[in-house]
């Protein structure tokens, strides 16, 4: 916690130059008074007031509201961010609302994660110990999720009909989790990564057996 010493004549005057050089609010400001100054006798004697001033360490919560805040009023959109922060998990969850967030998710929930990247950024720089970061618009992510898990039972009832391979198309990791623990403990298909990112895709395809009858091994873990 960085101290510095700021003089004013009087004491709100140190206050309020300690304010704009810290660039900080009012209630992010710590300080003591060190001299209340002197008007003195007719100019005589006078001394101006000081105080040893520093900013306040920001919550968590509060930096990652005020950083998307600022996003969101560059791009001139109304978002309300709601934010929970679970100590024991240090989780912030960040939930945004308001008219057209549609924008704000993006092809595939591309922009919502690319927010969530950046404001995990911000949160943990400086930061002793990691916090992670859940960013999610009108339940996007638990919708995805329901879509991508029967996108996966859909893909692999073709696959045992066909007895075909099926690409999907490009994913994030995170989705790519989602569809290989929907069908891990299918007994007739397999499911691996191929490709490089961000061009790295799912296939789905029947799985073989060797003399013993035994299965390949479990897909692959991201």
């Amino acid at each position: 916690m960085k101290q510095e010493i700021f003089n004013g004549k009087t004491v709100d005057d140190a206050i309020n130059k300690a304010i704009m050089e810290l660039r900080v609010s009012s209630d992010q400001l710590g300080y003591e008074v060190i001299d209340k100054g002197s008007n003195g006798i007719l100019g005589i004697g006078a001394r101006p007031a000081t105080i040893k001033a520093w900013a306040l360490a920001q919550g968590a919560e509060d930096i990652a509201r005020e950083f998307l805040t600022n996003v969101f009023e560059t791009m001139g959109l109304e978002v309300d961010v709601i934010s929970e922060y679970n100590e024991e998990e240090r989780t912030i969850s960040l939930d945004l609302q308001g008219e057209n967030m549609g924008i704000l998710i993006g092809k595939r929930g591309q922009t919502l994660d690319s927010l969530q990247y950046l404001t995990s950024l911000v949160v943990n720089k400086g930061s002793e110990e990691y916090i992670r970061v859940k960013l999610d618009i009108e339940n996007y992510r638990e919708r995805r999720e329901d879509s991508l898990e029967n996108l996966a039972r859909s893909c692999a009832a073709k696959v045992k009909k066909t007895r075909r391979p099926v690409v999907l198309e490009p994913m994030n990791p995170y989705e790519r989790r989602i569809i290989h623990s929907c069908l891990q403990n299918d007994r007739n298909v397999v499911t691996s990564s191929e490709g490089e990112e961000p061009y790295r895709h799912v296939v789905i395809s029947l799985k073989r057996y060797n003399k013993d009858k035994k299965t390949e091994k479990a897909p692959e873990e991201e």
